[in-house]
Order: structure tokens, then sequence, then C-alpha cells
């Protein structure tokens, strides 16, 4: 069974995230472009941690490098294409889908052409390269988005609609009706128990019949043939008909068959729902980040896809400014203020964290209560209090300070000392009355004593300050 990241087992507070993941060895790839004909060699390289997934265009006189994200999409006319600097690379959903949904989260792909191979038209020839080569493990977690409210994009003449809501866990449930007579209303499904590879990956593109001159006239689907898309005729067909068709499609003769060309057998009945799930998952893919949430589309297509992906990648990009984690009145903390005095040696009027509500191997939740009583307000400023901006980065680095120390055995007996503060930011001024809510997230695993975080205080929802922090554990003399 392949692998799915999308479904993820999680704690009511931060979750303990997988680690990301590239491939073990190249997958190479060699075949025609749907729509432009054009024969492309394709490799997907491994990448290193947190450097996504990327198209390069090799060759071109100077290779260009596009990131695999929505805001690179110039195109979603049957296909998707994204472009930068003048360089683009079309139909790149299916690689996409077999990446992302068989747990790969970085890979450099390489193409000497416009166009991605097409294949058989599905995107099962990518999932049985990724399986073959495996996965490695990198040392970064996984990027997730939580999505935090109903969020939809419709196009109501069409009947085209795709809606997602908070979910636990990713999954998509698409519904296609094009008010055909072969292929009805048909349903797909994917989840944290599907398996992509035996139950999606296999399914091909496919098109109606009486699309396929428009498509001939607008040079497009070069590529294409009998052999890697579902052609579905509605009408019988005349014998000139017939023998234009097959003349148009370079072949000797066509038939027809249960309302498909050439007496087709489908993989699945419903393979037109299945493919078009295919080509949702791969367009979802470009947010950048998996998804928690459930999908729910009828008649998707690439645009509405792309358009859902932006609007997600927007929201995704709002939220990152809110705390993850939402401490509500009567929360039992992990730590009081009597277990922090057990842990930091600070006391005070320097001891600048209240209360500890989540903490585990790689993250910390505290909290400092912001009163007219702290005695720095006396001359900060008399007349307009407001927290000294180096306190409060203090604050999350004795936030820090306790992730450091709390595993550790007799934890009085080390202290933590600064040895690095970047890219330091403070958004809004803390004043009497607020409470600082501390974030904290190990950046990479404690070696030799030394600490790296990403830390960030807010007030409410608001982001005040944030800043990249680095200090080492040393033992008390």
């Amino acid at each position: 069974m392949c692998p799915n990241l999308y479904g993820t087992t999680h704690s009511t507070t931060f979750r303990i995230m997988p680690k990301q993941k590239t491939l073990n060895a190249p997958a190479a790839f060699e075949g025609r472009g749907l729509h432009t004909g054009q024969q492309v060699a394709m490799t997907i390289h491994p990448a290193q941690a947190d450097a996504g997934i990327a198209f390069r265009r090799v060759d071109l006189e100077t290779p260009v490098t596009i990131p695999a994200l929505c805001d690179y999409v110039t195109s979603t006319d049957h296909s998707t294409t994204i472009e930068k600097d003048g360089a683009r690379v079309s139909t790149v959903e299916h690689v996409m889908a077999a990446l992302w949904t068989m747990g790969v989260d970085n890979a450099l792909i390489e193409i000497n052409g416009p166009e991605t191979p097409i294949l058989d038209g599905s995107a099962g020839e990518y999932v049985r390269a990724i399986a073959a080569t495996g996965l490695r493990e990198l040392d970064a977690e996984v990027k997730y988005y939580d999505v935090t409210e109903k969020t939809v994009f419709a196009v109501t003449e069409k009947g085209v609609e795709i809606a997602i809501y908070p979910d636990d866990e990713f999954s998509v449930s698409v519904h296609i009706d094009y008010g055909s007579r072969v292929l009805g209303q048909q349903f797909a499904t994917f989840g944290a128990a599907t398996d992509f590879a035996d139950e999606i990956a296999a399914c091909r593109t496919f098109v109606f019949m009486h699309h396929l001159e428009p498509l001939f006239n607008a040079n497009l689907i070069k590529g294409g043939d009998i052999e890697n898309a579902i052609v579905v005729v509605e009408h019988p067909i005349a014998e000139q008909e017939k023998a234009r068709l097959a003349k148009m499609l370079g072949r000797e003769n066509v038939e027809v068959t249960g309302g498909y060309l050439d007496n087709l057998e489908l993989r699945f009945t419903n393979e037109p729902a299945r493919h078009k799930l295919l080509d949702l998952l791969g367009d979802l893919a470009l947010v950048g980040a998996r998804i928690r949430g459930r999908v729910i589309a009828t008649r998707p297509g690439h645009s509405a896809n792309v358009e859902m992906s932006r609007l997600l990648r927007k929201n995704m990009r709002r939220d990152a400014s809110k705390p993850q984690l939402r401490i509500e009145a009567g929360m039992k903390p992990v730590y009081d203020i009597n277990d922090i005095r057990k842990i930091l040696p600070h006391r005070p009027p320097f001891l600048l964290v209240d209360k500890i509500f989540h903490i585990d191997s790689a993250s910390v939740v505290g909290v400092k209560n912001v009163t007219m009583n702290e005695p720095f307000f006396v001359g900060h400023f008399p007349e307009e209090p407001v927290m000294p901006g180096v306190l409060i980065v203090e604050a999350m680095a004795q936030c820090g300070g306790i992730l450091a120390l709390h595993n550790v055995e007799q934890p009085e007996l080390w202290s933590t000392y600064f040895m690095k503060i970047d890219n330091v930011k403070f958004k809004q001024k803390v004043v009497p009355g607020d409470t600082l809510q501390f974030e904290l997230r190990l950046s990479e695993p404690i070696r030799r004593g030394i600490v790296a975080m990403e830390a960030r205080a807010y007030v409410g929802e608001q982001l005040v300050t944030e800043a990249s922090l680095m200090a080492q554990v040393v033992k008390n003399k």
C-alpha cells in the first residue's frame, strides 16, 4: 500500500509532525507531450529539505527553474501550465499528483521541453517509478496547512463548485455530471485509507468526441491518441465520419463500442471521475503545503482547481501569522509558575514566563500576563507604558529554555545562554493588560547543547514579535 501523508494522527494541541521526504534516486521518463506532441525527456531528482518541488527547463540556453506553486500558473486551458522568466512547463498535474500523494515533499524535475510526457494519460508510470526508487527521510518537518474556515470557489453558470472545510485529515470527494448518457453521474473519493497507487493513479484522461476536432483545430492534443486518452462517444457515427476521424488520429480505422472509441475497456467503471480526482490532487499540490481539510468538488477542472489553490495559499499566508494553539479560559497548564521555578534559574523581577500550556520534544507554548505592576513600566515610559522589545525577546528565550531543559535531569544545575538572535521583528507594542503567548519550535534537533528555535509572540491572534534564536545549554559552575 502506498504512503498517504495527507492523513495524520495528532493531539488536540501541537501535532507531532512527520519528516519531509525525497526520492532515494533519480527517476527518468521519456514520451510525447499531450498537447505539443514534442518528444521530451524528464528526470525527477532528489532534493534537499525545504526545497519543495520545482521544474527546471534544461533545454534552454540559460536553464530556468520554476517552482511548482500556483503563484506561477499562467494557463489552465486543458492542462495546468507554470511559467517563469518566459520558460514554461505544461501538463504538470499528473506528475504533481504522483509526487505529492506518494509522499515526496522535495524534488527537482529536469525536463528538456515545454510539456511533461503524457505516457498513458495517467499517473501510473510516475507512481511505479517513485515506488521503485523509494523515499528517504530528511531532517525537516513536513509543512501542513490546516484549513480554518469554509472556503468556496464556484462558477455557478457552469455548475462548477469546489468547497473545502476544516477537518483533521485531508479528503476529497468528486462528483461529475456532464449530462452524458455514456458517463452518467460519477463519484470518486480520496482519503486517509485510499491507496492512490492502486485506486487512482492508473486512471486516464478523457475527452468527448465532439471536442476532438476543436482541440485539433486549436493546435492541441498533438500527442494524444487512443492509447493515452478515453474518447467518449455520445451518438452513433456514420462510416464517412469514422474514416475522417481515423485520418485525423493517424489510424487505419476506428470503431465505437459501448460509448467509447475503439472498444476501450475502462480500468474502473468510474475512471473519468477518478481521473478528475487525480487532476484535482495534482493542482492542489501547487499550494506548496500538505492540507488538512475536507474537499467537496462538483465538476472540477484545472481552472477551478487552481483558483481554489490560490485561495488556500492566500489563507495560508494569512493564517501563518496566527497562534497555533488557542488557550481558553480554564485550560489547565502543563507547568505553573512553581514548576517553572524548578526548571529556570530566573527569579522576579526577571522571570518572564507565568505558565506553560504545551510542551513536547520540539515545541513549547507559554504565556506572560503583562500587568501595570511590572517594574520596567516605572521608566518605560511613565506616561506611555510599553513593554521593552528586548524583554519580549528575553521572555521568548526563557520559554525556549524550558523547552531545552524540561527533559534534563536536575535542570536547576543547567542554564541556557544566548549565542545569536536573528531576524527580529516588532510588529505591535505590548502594553499593560496584554497577555503574551509565546510559541517556539526547534528549527533543528538539539546537538552538543546548541538549541536553535523559531520564536513568535502573540497578543490574541496578533503577531507582535518574531525572531530566530540560538542558545547553548551549559552546566552551572
